[in-house]
């Protein structure tokens, strides 16, 4: 004789629907993080090896080399990877350090603007979509 399990007082026996929702796009978040943390790195990485690479046609109140912009994207890249992973993995660190780093990665790519504009939009809007994940997502304690 079998009996099914009865849910807990108060609960209804399942996550609910708006939760499994956040739960799902917070690892499509820690995905999307840990594809734009490459392509950061990539792109830091074309920066540093090639300087004409990009072009700016107005000059700007505040004047990086492209060297360094180079070096700023590889660094946030490399963390933006790592917070990824520590997403992925439920660790207690990986939501603060992503939604942290990905505020870092906005900043820098609105001060990148001028120097690829529409690299910079996407991965602007792309970063506000991760925070929006992982800031709505509450894990079951």
């Amino acid at each position: 004789m079998t009996t099914a399990r009865e849910p807990m007082a108060g609960t209804s026996g399942h996550t609910p629907r708006r939760q499994g929702v956040a739960a799902g796009t917070s690892i499509a978040a820690a995905i999307l993080l840990l594809t734009v943390g490459v392509l950061s790195v990539l792109e830091g990485i074309a920066a540093v090896a090639e300087d004409e690479l990009f072009v700016v046609g107005v000059d700007y109140v505040y004047a990086f080399d492209v060297t360094t912009w180079g070096w700023i994207h590889i660094v946030l890249g490399a963390v933006l990877i790592i917070s990824a992973f520590g997403l992925m993995t439920g660790t207690s660190w990986g939501r603060g350090l992503a939604i942290g780093i990905a505020a870092l990665s906005i900043l820098a790519n609105f001060l990148w603007l001028p120097y690829y504009p529409w690299w910079s939009i996407l991965i602007i809007a792309l970063n506000i979509v991760v925070i929006w994940a992982i800031a709505t997502w509450r894990p079951q304690s």
